[in-house]
């Protein structure tokens, strides 16, 4: 039977609204998940985004975890999106290049308005089976299909090598939303070209070589027990998100009772709060005893970066990833960014003195920072690609990605 017009025209209508209102839907999630976690987002705050009672939202996703998860895949599909288009392009450098600059203008038509931010994937491990596992999936085959830019391997240490490219182009995407807020919008092309300008080439100057000094950040602790009570609050938080490292998992992790827990801290925002200023601390230290060191710039960078590149590789002492921001408070959260905007300013510094003496090259010291700071965060992640080899060979393959460039091979073929 021939289906009138009017009815396949109205059909076609509906569809379209649907499609309509859940787009507003999954983008008014994704910004809630962004300030709030995915465990902290309710229907109602979405409905209220979005102009709707929390009804009409459950028409769409019956469960807030339905809702997350297709948040989370919304953005996996943009990802995976934007990397099949960089593929067209013909060499390594020319792939990064376009994948950077679709980032970039996803952002710039975020800051006009004409779109919205996608879920950031933080929280991707703190969801519950059997929809953790398709997530998993999912960011997998976003690494694998970011790992491909770089082109078929020749070797295992290629593989590990592009591996690590691919960790670090995917961790300053995510962080260039953080620290872009400081450009004017018509200075996003210049960022852009100066972000480029620090992954095709690197830090390092011409005659610089990889050879730094691990430095010693061990110190009397005043109280050990708080120490270790933090650092396994820390190793949780980057594994699960805020929302999702419980006190009763942090306890457990342990083996103490929750009434220990708020021996050592008032509140789970105060627990948050002081492993980050831990973290911060530890990479001020770091930097402070860098700067002590002699010889050049270059060799005072590469010796702060490598040490903590150590730290996040070793089970002892992982410093907390930015994924916790999005359970804080605004106020406490925009603190945080502060404390990291000046930790990024002063390896801006060393830079600018290390191009001053040649030993650097000549970059935006700003830029270059926070890509710095992407990769020092981002190496949490990294430690079981890091326990595959030597640690020393692991800092050096990581740390290479940005001290020498995306598209050199030095230390692969060392």
């Amino acid at each position: 039977m021939k289906v009138p017009a009017e009815a396949s025209d109205e059909s076609e209508q509906g569809t379209k609204r649907f499609r309509a209102k859940r787009d507003a839907i999954l983008a008014a999630a994704a910004e809630a998940i962004n300030e709030q976690s995915a465990k902290g987002m309710t229907f109602a705050d979405v409905a209220r985004r979005v102009g709707l009672n929390t009804t009409s939202v459950t028409y769409y996703f019956k469960r807030k975890e339905d809702l997350a998860a297709a948040a989370f895949e919304n953005t996996l599909e943009s990802l995976i999106a934007m990397l099949d288009v960089a593929m067209e392009e013909a060499t390594p450098e020319a792939r990064v290049r376009r994948y950077l600059a679709l980032n970039m203008d996803r952002l710039n038509r975020i800051q006009r308005g004409e779109e919205k931010a996608f879920a950031v994937l933080s929280d991707l491990r703190a969801t519950e089976e059997p929809m953790r596992g398709r997530l998993m999936a999912g960011w997998r085959e976003v690494f694998r299909r970011t790992r491909l830019l770089w082109g078929p391997a020749s070797s295992r240490a290629q593989t590990d090598l592009n591996g690590a490219r691919a960790h670090v182009l995917l961790e300053n995407t995510f962080w260039l939303p953080i620290w872009l807020t400081r450009y004017e919008p018509d200075q996003y092309g210049r960022v852009e070209e100066r972000l480029m300008d620090v992954f095709a080439h690197g830090i390092a100057g011409k005659a610089a070589a990889w050879s730094p000094t691990l430095l010693d950040l061990s110190h009397d602790e005043a109280e050990p027990g708080r120490e270790a009570f933090l650092l396994a609050a820390t190793r949780l938080i980057n594994e699960l998100g805020y929302r999702g490292a419980s006190v009763q998992k942090i306890a457990s992790e342990l083996n103490v009772t929750k009434g220990s827990f708020y021996h050592h801290l008032d509140a789970k925002d105060d627990l948050v709060i002081a492993c980050y200023q831990r973290s911060f601390d530890t990479i001020a230290d770091a930097q402070s005893r860098g700067e002590a060191e002699g010889g050049s710039y270059w060799h005072k960078l590469s010796s702060t970066v490598a040490t903590l590149l150590d730290v996040q590789f070793a089970e002892r002492g992982p410093l907390l990833r930015t994924t916790a921001l999005s359970g804080l408070p605004v106020g406490v959260r925009n603190a945080m960014v502060d404390r990291s905007n000046g930790i990024a300013r002063r390896y801006a510094g060393m830079m600018m003195d290390g191009i001053g003496e040649g030993s650097i090259r000549a970059v935006d010291a700003l830029i270059a920072a926070q890509a710095l700071m992407a990769l020092q965060n981002a190496a949490f992640d990294m430690r079981k690609w890091a326990s595959t080899m030597p640690r020393e060979r692991a800092v050096a393959m990581y740390a290479s990605t940005l001290m020498f460039g995306l598209f050199d091979d030095q230390v692969a073929k060392a």
